[in-house]
């Protein structure tokens, strides 16, 4: 898995969002759009405030959500609302242009089949992300799959339901989708995290974000979820990365 190292999680943004702004660029030339997958967390909402100021197509953009928590409209907890505010308050984007979770319905089964049907009707059967961006639990895992739900052996739907977690249900992208992305962009910030990217590093299938797909995914972490891999390393280890090459495939 590749792996780059940055101060802190301000920088770990700031990459984020020119590596983003340049992949953009390459699929819409190439292929006329960049469908991108967002999570939710701190460090996102700043990669998506520096990628405001980025220079991206963002005619050819659209946003998806990986999840959701089941909250009313506006609710503080929806990664909703930090997302249009990260987005359409900074860069010229249309609301249309994110896609959000229908966690307001009153079916909430009913929504989810809604919102794999739409990303089927926008990016194609079977749906295949340009890009994925992925967050890291200090408990191992990435979107709202987490530890010991059902969710974790849903292979038949692109999304799906959880139990609740942390005091709400969510909905999420599942590992079919994630898992067909064509890129994968983890942002891992926080001393929590160390033994969750260690573990994820080496590969450990019993955490939930050791079964999403590593041949095109790369890691920016801080020095602080680093742990040992900066300090037995030091400073020259960032001469040694390896950094990633993105891959444009075609369609």
């Amino acid at each position: 898995m590749n792996v780059e190292i940055l101060i802190d999680a301000d920088a770990v943004a700031r990459k984020a969002a020119e590596i983003i702004a340049a992949e953009a660029r390459a699929t819409v030339a190439e292929r006329g759009r960049f469908i991108m997958a967002v999570s939710g967390g701190h460090t996102p909402w700043k990669m998506l405030r520096a990628l405001a100021n980025e220079k991206v197509p963002w005619e050819g953009v659209r946003v998806v959500q990986v999840d959701e928590r089941v909250a009313p409209a506006g609710d503080p907890d929806r990664n909703l609302s930090h997302l249009r505010e990260s987005l359409l308050e900074h860069a010229p984007l249309r609301p249309e242009q994110i896609l959000a979770m229908p966690v307001e319905w009153p079916d909430l089964d009913a929504a989810a089949i809604r919102y794999a049907m739409t990303l089927k009707e926008i990016v194609g059967s079977p749906p295949v992300l340009d890009l994925a961006h992925l967050g890291l639990g200090p408990d191992g895992h990435t979107a709202s799959l987490v530890p010991g739900d059902p969710v974790l052996n849903v292979t038949d739907s692109d999304v799906a339901l959880t139990g609740v977690y942390q005091g709400r249900r969510r909905m999420t992208l599942t590992y079919p989708i994630l898992n067909r992305a064509r890129h994968i962009l983890w942002l891992v910030t926080g001393t929590d995290k160390v033994a969750a990217l260690a573990r994820l590093r080496e590969g450990d299938l019993t955490i939930p974000a050791g079964r999403i797909q590593r041949a095109d995914a790369l890691v920016l972490a801080d020095q602080a979820a680093a742990g040992s891999l900066w300090s037995d390393q030091g400073a020259n280890y960032q001469e040694e990365l390896h950094y990633f090459e993105w891959k444009n495939e075609e369609a």
